[in-house]
């Protein structure tokens, strides 16, 4: 069992993964980032998990990377840190990744906010990269992430400057997709992800993976990609499933077939 995630298992669909380190406002460890690539993995694998919310705590989703473990690594410890790996299968999660978020997303907070798909904030969040104030940069994806993200006058005066953004700052710039009271961020998040785990999981899936070739991409690869899927999804038994559906006005069961 991981000791620095509280795990819910998959109910109607959606898996809820809470980072539990109290004691240093969900400093991201590389114990933490272990455990949180790992869990991920067994969703990527687990059919009956269709979606995953990650959430924190009221006051912090996560503070940032764990200062006093990056004390202790040497040149060396830098150019073989672990969690290079365990970033980079976080960020492969192809299922929808959902980030509910209340209190501070700061430095690898941020960037593990801007690893997920759909970002629900309270209206107590504070997003930024304050790197810069300890003689660094971002180096989990902040500068390439936050610059796709809030373009590029706000990304640099967050990673040069340090300072943060409030959550209402954050929706204008389209770091997040939605604010809400800080009470209500992980029921938003849940309804959201119970609203998603419902739809047709392949559809999902390629429908996730079109959007991000948009964002990485130049457009005619992007519309190849799209009508490729497109074809595809064509002779599933879900999408007859979804046209049955509707022309008998009744919910669409869908089984990922």
């Amino acid at each position: 069992m991981p000791s620095n995630l509280l795990v819910q298992p998959p109910a109607d669909g959606v898996r809820l993964i809470t980072l539990h380190r109290p004691q240093a406002l969900n400093a991201l460890s590389t114990e933490l980032l272990a455990e949180l690539a790992t869990e991920l993995d067994a969703a990527e694998r687990d059919e009956h998990t269709r979606a995953v919310i990650i959430t924190g705590s009221r006051k912090a989703f996560a503070a940032g990377a764990d200062v006093n473990e990056m004390a202790e690594r040497d040149l060396v410890g830098i150019l073989n840190d672990p969690r290079v790996s365990h970033w980079q299968r976080i960020a492969a999660f192809s299922k929808p990744l959902i980030a509910a978020v209340n209190g501070y997303a700061l430095g690898g907070g941020c960037e593990l906010v801007m690893c997920a798909d759909i970002v629900i904030a309270g209206s107590d969040a504070r997003f930024g990269q304050p790197e810069i104030n300890l003689g660094i940069i971002p180096g989990a994806g902040g500068t390439q992430r936050l610059l796709r993200a809030v373009g590029k006058p706000l990304a640099m005066q967050m990673v040069l400057s340090g300072e943060a953004i409030d959550a209402r700052h954050a929706l204008q710039a389209g770091l997040v997709s939605e604010v809400t009271e800080p009470e209500l961020t992980v029921e938003r998040a849940l309804q959201v992800a119970r609203a998603i785990a419902a739809k047709a999981p392949l559809a999902v899936r390629l429908a996730k993976e079109a959007l991000l070739k948009a964002q990485d991409t130049d457009l005619a690869t992007g519309l190849r990609f799209e009508r490729h899927a497109f074809t595809l999804l064509a002779g599933t038994a879900d999408r007859n499933e979804g046209i049955r559906a509707f022309q008998e006005k009744r919910p669409a069961r869908f089984l990922g077939q």
